[in-house]
């Protein structure tokens, strides 16, 4: 499987950060950020931007190293929201086959 490499190490981060539910705060980073969402969100924002920025740039190695810290703050953040990855799984699954355009427009405005 090409991707298993990466399912592997996704699978470990989202189970460390899962762990770091109670963890001491003044000594995880993940801690801290599981314990406040609108911290964990913003960071998530910035790490978006970030990524964005090394994408339009052309930046291969900034474009790596910023969307791991994007993947990161995901997983914080749908932790800290309670939500799962088996809940995100099935609306990607929901949307398999469906047109990207088809399924936007289904949303409404």
């Amino acid at each position: 499987m090409p991707h298993q490499r990466f399912t592997d190490v996704f699978g470990r981060l989202a189970a460390v950060i899962e762990s770091r539910k109670a963890g001491d705060t003044s000594t995880s980073y993940t801690a801290q950020l599981l314990a406040d969402l609108d911290r964990a969100a913003k960071k998530l924002g910035e790490e978006a931007v970030e990524t964005v920025i090394a994408a339009a740039q052309g930046d291969r190695d900034g474009l790596t190293a910023e969307s791991a810290d994007l993947i990161y703050h995901w997983l914080v953040v749908l932790a800290a929201a309670g939500v799962s990855l088996d809940e995100v799984a099935e609306r990607l699954e929901a949307r398999e086959g469906t047109s990207g355009l088809a399924e936007k427009a289904s949303r409404g405005a």
